[in-house]
């Protein structure tokens, strides 16, 4: 998962309960005649998804952002579908719709090892039509990934396509994620532990925490402190 997967926005700041971003989407279906071509039912369960992770449904903090689909490309193209990494640039080009402040959402086949991949926001200006996130088409609500089912791939990219990083982000460094309510953590998750603490510094691992690598049932949560980053750092770069 990204960011190829160092930034304090200017003027970041305490969120006010009633900031709230909407989004719009456009989901791009990348597949191979039947292989891929991802039903509308699951498009709207992974946005249902999206809305409640960011929302604080698993019993996080609110965000402050939501997500509206706007529109839904489907591209049979085999090649692009086996290879979206090779074909990165031409499938863009060619599918991206909207600015800086549109989420542009592919889905294909990324391979047997990858979930998915985002840009970060501080590109879209430069590459504006390389910005976006792709994810596994199998990691959509009730794809057949085992641990990685729920929709929580793009949830986690779209995360860092606004500005968060890995809560492991420089292990125990000072620096860490840029996050002060994110505990440090030195080592990503894997699977769903009881608990574990891989810093020095006070707080165990933030395990549940959706910028983390878990298994999707292990993720709920996101914290006020990333929602505060994610708003100033869409302020930056995003807002129209």
């Amino acid at each position: 998962m990204l960011a190829l997967r160092s930034l304090r926005p200017a003027g970041e700041r305490r969120r006010r309960a009633d900031d709230k971003v909407t989004v719009p989407v456009y989901v791009h279906v990348l597949h191979s005649g039947a292989k891929g071509d991802v039903p509308d039912a699951m498009i709207d369960r992974q946005l249902a998804a999206m809305n409640d992770a960011y929302g604080g449904k698993g019993g996080g903090a609110d965000t402050g952002f939501a997500f509206a689909l706007k529109e839904v490309t489907r591209t049979d193209d085999a090649a692009w579908y086996a290879d979206p990494q090779a074909n990165e640039k031409a499938i863009k080009t060619r599918l991206h719709r909207g600015g800086a402040g549109d989420l542009n959402l592919y889905t294909a086949d990324v391979g047997g090892e990858l979930l998915g991949w985002s840009t970060f926001p501080w590109k879209a200006a430069d590459e504006p039509a390389l910005d976006g996130v792709v994810v596994h088409a199998d990691s959509l609500p009730g794809g057949p990934i085992e641990h990685f089912d729920k929709g929580y791939s793009a949830v986690h990219e779209t995360g860092h396509w606004l500005g968060l990083y890995h809560t492991f982000q420089d292990g125990c460094g000072e620096k860490g994620d840029r996050v002060a309510d994110t505990p440090p953590e030195r080592d990503p998750t894997n699977g769903c532990p009881a608990a574990k603490d891989t810093c020095p510094a006070p707080g165990a691992d933030p395990v549940h925490n959706f910028m983390d690598y878990g298994w999707d049932s292990c993720m709920t949560s996101f914290t006020a402190g990333q929602g505060a980053r994610m708003h100033a750092v869409w302020a930056a770069y995003r807002a129209r």
